[in-house]
């Protein structure tokens, strides 16, 4: 059914080709994310910013396939609609700006002929993603087959992003590798989630009922001087390994002997998530995948991960971090390549079982001597390190013909 439904698309070309020709509206800016399944990243954001700040000058406009996304932005008193609805269909075809964090399915390809896409894209690290990943099958079919049923992936996915946004100078030239556009076509500024990490941000959060209860627990653990280490691991096919290193009890009494609290929040395709649910100790937080990390990151006194892009707008808040890379040898040979040398690459702590994993913790909470190394990485990862990515996006978006 799945392949039926895939290859069904072919008819409903004629709609993409009739996208082309509709008369769309400077004023009207649509914005989506994950596949139109989530209110996240990015595109969250800057279309908080655009709604709260510049609905004089412009019409920001959130589409999705959850209607219960599109009932809490109305009930908030933001403009969103289903994708299929009447409205939802008219702004497709109305709107002259499309922003997104993945590909223009996040708001709808079908619709988006004529449109400018805005790629924020979702992360800023070591991996390669797109054209640069040789493991991606969809990029480099390995056989004429191949070519022949990702082609309409292919066109989906990649055909519409015009512009991509990149956190600096360096990024921006291997993101118009990775996405295979002009070098005039990278937006280099900072990304819109990160602005919420600075005293100064202009946005005003919009939580979910998940996300108050967890940032009451934070903030009732910090007033017990409890310290909060953020897991947050990247997505991977070996992932599943972590039960076997991780020793859950003996952990947990380290957590409890230490006062630290271990607050997890997987990747939203993690394998480990339904696992993760499981758990239940004293010093162990589970958060659903789906929760928003940037309304959580800046309670984190310190980050565990391994490959996660996380670990790069980490930097802005110039905290110690812990690399938990247990199998680091199988995930540069079967997932994902990285851009640069991993053991250069990042200047922090670097672990591989659950006896340095605990060291490794103590350790920089006691002293952290990896903040020169942050701060330089830091100025090669980010162009801009304040809270006014938003605004500077939206006047360059506006500057788009």
């Amino acid at each position: 059914m799945k392949h039926i439904k895939y290859w069904m698309q072919i008819f409903i070309l004629p709609i993409y080709w009739f996208s082309f020709i509709t008369i769309r509206s400077k004023r009207i800016y649509l914005f989506g994310s994950s596949f139109g399944n989530r209110f996240a990243d990015n595109s969250k954001y800057l279309y908080l910013y655009a709604s709260q700040h510049k609905k004089n000058e412009i019409q920001p406009i959130w589409i999705t396939r959850k209607r219960e996304i599109v009932k809490m932005l109305v009930e908030n008193g933001y403009e969103a609609y289903y994708y299929k609805s009447i409205k939802g269909i008219w702004y497709c075809l109305r709107s002259k700006y499309y922003i997104f964090d993945n590909y223009s399915k996040d708001i709808s390809f079908w619709l988006s002929g004529g449109a400018k896409k805005i790629n924020l894209w979702h992360g800023t690290g070591n991996k390669k993603i797109n054209y640069d990943n040789k493991f991606d099958e969809v990029r480099h079919p390995k056989n004429n087959w191949d070519r022949f049923r990702f082609a309409l992936r292919r066109m989906t996915d990649e055909k519409p992003s015009h512009y991509v946004l990149a956190t600096s100078e360096m990024m921006g030239d291997i993101f118009a590798s990775a996405f295979r556009v002009p070098r005039d076509h990278i937006i280099v500024d900072g990304y819109p989630r990160n602005d919420v990490l600075f005293q100064d941000c202009m946005i005003k959060q919009l939580y979910t009922e998940e996300e108050k209860d967890i940032i009451k627990s934070l903030n009732e653990l910090k007033e017990k001087n409890y310290k909060i280490l953020l897991y947050m691991p990247t997505f991977r096919a070996s992932e599943t390994k972590f039960f076997d290193v991780i020793d859950l009890q003996s952990f947990n009494q380290f957590l409890y002997n230490n006062r630290l609290i271990f607050l997890t929040k997987l990747h939203p395709k993690s394998k480990l998530k339904s696992e993760f649910e499981k758990i239940k100790f004293s010093n162990i937080i589970n958060t659903s995948a789906d929760l928003d990390p940037y309304t959580i990151l800046e309670f984190a006194d310190m980050l565990a991960t391994d490959y996660s892009s996380v670990y790069t707008d980490f930097l802005l808040l110039n905290r110690p971090s812990v690399l938990f890379t247990y199998d680091l040898e199988e995930y540069s040979r079967e997932t994902r390549e990285c851009y640069f040398d991993y053991d250069e690459y990042i200047p922090e702590l670097r672990t591989y079982s659950m006896e340095e994993f605990q060291d490794g913790i103590i350790r920089a909470l006691e002293m952290d001597e990896f903040e020169k190394g942050r701060i330089e990485l830091r100025s090669k990862m980010f162009a801009y390190v304040d809270s006014g990515a938003c605004e500077r996006i939206l006047e360059k978006i506006k500057s788009i013909k």
